[in-house]
């Protein structure tokens, strides 16, 4: 033929391999444009002090020495660990619950999918404002609101994360469960495992991509949940630490750092990129560990 070639035994597409970079160019460029060159960018402002890109002046590690200084920052920091855990725990075991009932051949299972998902098609905000108006009309009872606690805060927004994600996650769940070979199910029953033997044994085991994926993804929403947090506590209530400065007893990380770059002060900005570099290193770091550590209990069928 005219555009091929015979190579080793393996017919090559002349045509293909002339005009490659013509279609990887494109996403390539589109890639350094939009994250390479951003990051970058960003990684340096964290070392200056800016109010626009233009008059950058760099200050070295200072804006991350007051970035590990600030209280705010600090008690953001663990209270997101704690909420991250918290969340990955009861959304991963709810949805892997639903997952399993859902594949047991009940009826209106379909329709059961539908319904568990859709929370997850609503906008964080939306969802936000919605559970705020529920959370203070039950709380009303006893004149007390979901911003004026942090305890109520915090389960507050713990609720909202399991009802918008364990539809989503179940759906990862249930595409797990049925890939399980089922020559390996009837070899259990067969052998008198019991249905919670089969579960622990054989079921979990053969599900591990799938619990590999869900963890995953639910550790790096927990971290990065900013919409949620906005519109159901803004960070309320607030307490005043000695040297006068405030800490918002339920901001997240990435509220955190948004109402630091948006502070009058002069050095705001550049204290909020470092707070930025430190949380994608903490949300990376974490992802990677987590990914290691569940990768190792995946069984290979």
């Amino acid at each position: 033929m005219k555009h091929t070639k015979q190579v080793g035994g393996n017919t090559i597409h002349a045509a293909t391999r002339r005009w490659w970079p013509l279609f990887l160019g494109p996403v390539v460029a589109a890639f350094i444009i939009g994250f390479v060159w951003p990051f970058a960018q960003g990684i340096y402002l964290s070392f200056c002090t800016f109010k626009t890109i233009s008059n950058a002046k760099f200050t070295g590690i200072s804006n991350y020495i007051k970035a590990f200084t600030d209280a705010s920052f600090m008690h953001a920091f663990w209270y997101t660990a704690l909420f991250a855990v918290t969340s990955l725990v009861f959304i991963n075991i709810l949805a892997f619950a639903v997952a399993y009932a859902l594949t047991q051949g009940i009826k209106g299972s379909n329709l059961f999918r539908t319904v568990f998902f859709m929370p997850n098609l609503i906008g964080g905000i939306v969802l936000g404002y919605i559970w705020s108006m529920i959370f203070d009309g039950i709380l009303s009872r006893w004149n007390t609101s979901i911003m004026l606690e942090s305890k109520l805060g915090f389960w507050g927004l713990i609720i909202l994360m399991c009802w918008q994600q364990i539809g989503y996650m179940m759906i990862i769940y249930i595409a797990g469960l049925q890939a399980v070979p089922g020559d390996i199910l009837e070899a259990a029953k067969i052998d008198g495992a019991t249905g919670w033997q089969t579960l622990w044994r054989v079921t979990i085991p053969n599900v591990m991509p799938s619990i590999t994926i869900c963890m995953f993804l639910s550790l790096t929403n927990g971290f990065k949940l900013f919409d949620q947090n906005l519109a159901l506590t803004a960070g309320q209530p607030f307490t005043i630490q000695p040297d006068g400065s405030t800490v918002k007893q339920t901001e997240m990380l990435a509220l955190n750092i948004y109402n630091t770059f948006y502070n009058s002060s002069t050095s705001a900005q550049g204290v909020a990129q470092a707070k930025a570099v430190i949380f994608f290193i903490l949300v990376a770091g974490l992802s990677l560990l987590q990914l290691s550590f569940t990768r190792k209990k995946e069984v290979q069928q």
